[in-house]
């Protein structure tokens, strides 16, 4: 139950799993499953305040040094008490956060962890596609602790965080909280590297480098040590551009064009809604995906736990991560109009310097910071429809200062300004030619056709999709025209992907590939990759 390393990319061999029984609010709960979900066994009332309580015991084998407490993500704003000691605060319901706690730690005997979450759905917070009246394209909330807690030994001199910025030769390393440390590189070929840096960064250089494809997800692990301390993590080798091909701009990976076939993962379960009753049910999705001939999530409005990207590295799936956007949603002005065609508007206007604006910024910063070394990851989208959106050309900006190395969909589906490493399109209710421009044309939606399939359905009275079929055949059916006569066709002039609605039903929606219990899968397995084969193909022919 969640007991694996929850950070694969700093793992230290000193560490202990909080996750298991809690008390919240007095009643019994299996922490990190939102108490919302069956899955967490909670029995008791949802409400705006929530007090989670856990007695634990600090392991034997903990040396004398510093104690971390760490939290996955907790929705929306936690205060945390150890022992009667206010030890730290976090605002925002989707990143890590984590509190050195060893002065109010007890060694020997038990210690008394209690978290205070206050959960208002405050849209000043991102808080993604939860709503408190769910229905349609809204989904249940979440509240309180719904990623991993752990505790961590580390001495008082330790790595705090490692980065690694990849080219096709080899990788650059920075690491903050030591000043001198040690890599050790294993090699595909089961040779190590050796290597020994000061200053807090070097390169390390390869000499006969395996770069990461979607077909060969080479990784290189990589233990760093400094001092007492060492962490395991791992890179790849591998690079996202646009470069011009015969006149075309074309997305390139490892300068080589790929065309981004890709689905859209909103990440929910229908056991355990923001997580999976294990963490291999991530492989699993990632491999479905595979089998249909995808090699692309956009992982939607959500930030998910490591170890869905450490599986998308691992087996080799792309990822364009969405900002988890906040402040209002209107559904007339952001969704209906726009898919009429009204689609242009000035968001200069907007206050940057607002406290939902900031809050906005501060969390796109530390979500970038949080994912930067994840290869999978190869675009960002920023502003999803207009939700939220204000000054995105100077948000683009930013962001290519913060990660130069990945692309950014700056506005993805319309309300375009002038920054935008593509061409943004979301296309419904419609099959049309597209004709691309002078940058790279991606239809980041489409599709969404509705399927139900009986006994799999999370609402048997209502339903919600982009047209209605039949059958698994008249699916595939409209699925395939709508590729071979907006997609396919547009490939040669420069339509770089497209991003399918979607990988699984969500509660009311049933236009997923397969059934929100992911038990059925709605398409023609065979099909869906001769045609994803097609796509492949006609990138190469255009090159």
């Amino acid at each position: 139950m969640w007991n694996k390393h929850p950070a694969p990319q700093m793992k230290r061999e000193s560490w202990y799993s909080l996750n298991g029984r809690w008390i919240l609010n007095g009643k019994a709960i299996n922490v990190p499953y939102p108490p919302q979900s069956e899955l967490s066994g909670y029995l008791g009332e949802t409400k705006d305040h929530l007090t989670y309580e856990k007695i634990f015991e600090v392991p034997d084998d903990f040396g004398k040094c510093r104690i971390l407490l760490h939290f996955g993500a907790v929705d929306q704003i936690a205060e945390v008490w150890l022992n009667d000691q206010l030890v730290g605060r976090h605002e925002g319901g989707y990143l890590p956060f984590s509190f050195d706690i060893t002065e109010a730690v007890h060694r020997i005997g038990k210690n008394s962890l209690r978290v205070e979450v206050t959960d208002t759905l405050d849209t000043r917070y991102p808080y993604g596609k939860q709503c408190k009246k769910r229905g349609g394209m809204w989904y249940t909330p979440v509240s309180g602790i719904w990623q991993s807690v752990w505790l961590e030994n580390v001495p008082d001199q330790y790595i705090k965080s490692v980065r690694f910025t990849p080219d096709l030769q080899g990788v650059d390393v920075e690491v903050e909280g030591v000043e001198e440390f040690k890599v050790c590189v294993v090699l595909p070929d089961g040779e190590k590297k050796n290597m020994f840096f000061q200053g807090g960064n070097g390169r390390i250089q390869m000499d006969s480098p395996k770069l990461w494809t979607p077909d060969d997800p080479v990784l290189y692990p990589v233990v760093i040590a400094a001092g007492e301390d060492k962490v395991e993590s791992y890179f790849a080798l591998r690079t996202i551009t646009i470069e011009d091909k015969q006149g075309i701009q074309r997305v390139c990976l490892n300068e080589e064009p790929i065309f981004l076939h890709g689905v859209l993962d909103q990440g929910y379960f229908q056991d355990g809604i923001y997580l999976p009753e294990e963490e291999e049910e991530y492989e699993r999705d990632i491999l479905r995906m595979k089998e249909l001939g995808y090699n692309l999530l956009r992982k939607h409005i959500k930030v998910e736990p490591p170890c869905f990207y450490e599986a998308c590295d691992r087996l080799g799936m792309l990822v364009m991560q969405d900002m988890v956007n906040n402040g209002s949603y209107h559904y007339i002005r952001d969704t209906v109009l726009p898919t009429l065609g009204m689609k242009k508007k000035c968001d200069n206007r907007k206050n940057i310097n607002g406290q939902k604006q900031q809050i906005f910024i501060k969390h796109t910063e530390e979500t970038i910071h949080h994912l930067y070394n994840y290869p999978c990851i190869v675009a960002y989208t920023i502003f999803n429809e207009g939700w939220g959106q204000f000054h995105s050309d100077q948000l683009f900006r930013m962001v290519k200062k913060w990660d130069s190395t990945r692309l950014v969909d700056s506005t993805s589906g319309w309300f375009a300004q002038n920054e935008n490493d593509f061409d943004s399109e979301h296309i419904y209710f419609r099959v049309k030619t597209l004709t691309p421009g002078n940058r790279p044309l991606f239809v980041t939606e489409c599709g969404g056709y509705a399927l139900k399939i009986e006994k799999h359905c999370y609402n048997p009275n209502k339903q919600y999709g982009y047209g209605t079929c039949r059958n698994s055949g008249e699916l595939t059916d409209r699925i395939e025209h709508m590729y071979r006569v907006m997609i396919l066709s547009g490939i040669p002039a420069g339509i770089c992907g497209c991003i399918y609605t979607q990988l699984s039903d969500v509660e009311d929606e049933i236009n997923g590939l397969y059934t929100y219990d992911r038990k059925v899968c709605k398409v023609e397995k065979e099909r869906m990759r001769l045609l994803s084969e097609e796509m492949k193909e006609a990138v190469q022919k255009g090159n």
